[in-house]
């Protein structure tokens, strides 16, 4: 949890970079924001310490994986406990086809991202780790044939509460 959510200028323009390029140089993004290299170190050290960026990644081309289809997978487990919450969490995101779960309120309990070769290898996944699952109650898939990403958001002022 962040403990002090408000950035100041600099803060909010070192974030935004590194949201847009986490692998640009010290030098070049501390020229950016207009500090010392030394400061801009200190200062992502800091927000990292402060649990505001959280880690660095590398973006994939799944097709480039084979793993070119991509569906959403909304799911209902039962009973609805917090320990089948859990397990059901870990579980999932233990599967290699899965790419993100989320846990949801509403009609559905969670919602699967998964990722995988083709349409045969998702309605494999469906039927046999899915259906097969006796705490699956339901689940329906959509086929995602496109999708986009903010990079970066815009605001890094946090809301009011």
């Amino acid at each position: 949890m962040i403990e002090n959510p408000n950035l100041d200028r600099i803060d909010r323009l070192l974030v935004r970079a590194l949201q847009q390029d986490a692998r640009i140089p010290m030098r070049e993004l501390a020229e950016m924001v207009g500090v010392a290299a030394s400061t801009c170190s200190e200062r992502i050290r800091r927000l990292r310490s402060r649990g505001l960026i959280t880690g660095f990644h590398a973006d994939v081309d799944l097709a480039s994986l084979g793993r070119p289809v991509q569906a959403l997978v909304f799911a209902q487990i039962r009973p609805l406990t917090r320990a089948l919450i859990s397990k059901f969490h870990d579980e999932a995101l233990a599967m290699p086809e899965v790419m993100a779960v989320f846990v949801l309120a509403g009609g559905d309990d969670f919602l699967l991202h998964v990722s995988v070769g083709d349409v045969t290898h998702l309605h494999s996944f469906l039927v046999d780790k899915l259906s097969s699952r006796k705490e699956v109650v339901q689940f329906r898939s959509s086929v995602i044939f496109s999708h986009g990403q903010k990079r970066a958001l815009e605001d890094l002022t946090p809301y009011a509460r």
